[in-house]
This record gives C-alpha cells, structure tokens and sequence, in this order.
C-alpha cells in the first residue's frame, strides 16, 4: 500500500499553532484516533513511548513520529505544518516544522517500513519541501502533498 492510498484529507493539517512536541503528538493522536476509531491516550502513549527510544527528527526541518498500535485496525498518516517551527530533539538540531507521523496496525510491518522510507526519500528533496512549507491551508498542503507522492 502506497502512501498516496493512505492520504486522507482530515489527517492533513497546515500551519498549526502548536509550541512543543509534546502537544504535536497530543494533536497527532486527536486527530489519528478519530480516524483508527481507537482510544485517543493509546495513540499518544504509543508515540509518546517510540519518542523515548529516541527522538523521530530526521533532519531537515522534518519529524516522523511512528508507532505500532494493537488497537489500529488500519495504517493512518498525519501530515502536518507548523507555524513556528518547535525544538524536536533532531538529529540536526534543527527546529521542526513539517511532521509525517505514522501509526500502524502490528500485522502491517512491512507497510510500516515502506512508509517510512517513503517519507524519507521526499525528505531528502530540498524542493519537495519548499512546496509542502509554502501550503496555507489543509487543503492546499493534502494536494501539495499528494501531487509529490
């Protein structure tokens, strides 16, 4: 399953107003346990407790917060902009201000890591990421977004 396949326009949300990682990943998890019809806690501690094994700031501006998830019953990602970028422990130590995050059913491993090296790569394309940073709107970052897949 490509990543395009799992682009949902309600998990896509630009130039959000959130000043830690803490309340990125409590956004991330709003949002994905509506979609997953999961428990909203279970989602954040789960991505709460991959953070702790180390921080999922690639580099680049970008973070790929990601978790196995017993309750998902299928693969969501949430991708999001923010207005101000926020300190993410990158590796870089570059602040953050585009965020991919991943959660994923156990039964989908292999799905999980064709995603994340698909983030990757776009993450690896300084143009690719200009167009997503420029996206005012949800809409205009899902299309930015879907058009780059």
């Amino acid at each position: 399953m490509s990543l395009k396949s799992l682009l949902k326009a309600e998990l896509v949300l630009a130039k959000q107003d959130i000043v830690s990682k803490k309340r990125v990943l409590e956004s991330i998890a709003e949002v994905a346990s509506n979609r997953l019809h999961c428990d909203n806690e279970a989602v954040y501690e789960a991505l709460l407790g991959r953070e702790k094994l180390g921080s999922t700031g690639i580099g680049n501006g970008i973070a790929i917060p990601h978790c196995r998830l017993e309750s998902a019953n299928h693969t969501a990602i949430v991708v999001m902009s923010l207005q101000t970028p926020i300190d993410f422990d990158s590796i870089d130590r570059r602040a953050v201000d585009l965020i991919f995050a991943l959660i994923v059913p156990p039964n989908e491993c292999d799905q999980h890591l064709a995603s994340l090296a698909q983030i990757a790569e776009l993450a690896q394309s300084p143009e690719s990421l200009d167009k997503l940073r420029t996206a005012q709107s949800n809409e205009e970052l899902f299309n930015i977004f879907d058009s780059l897949l």
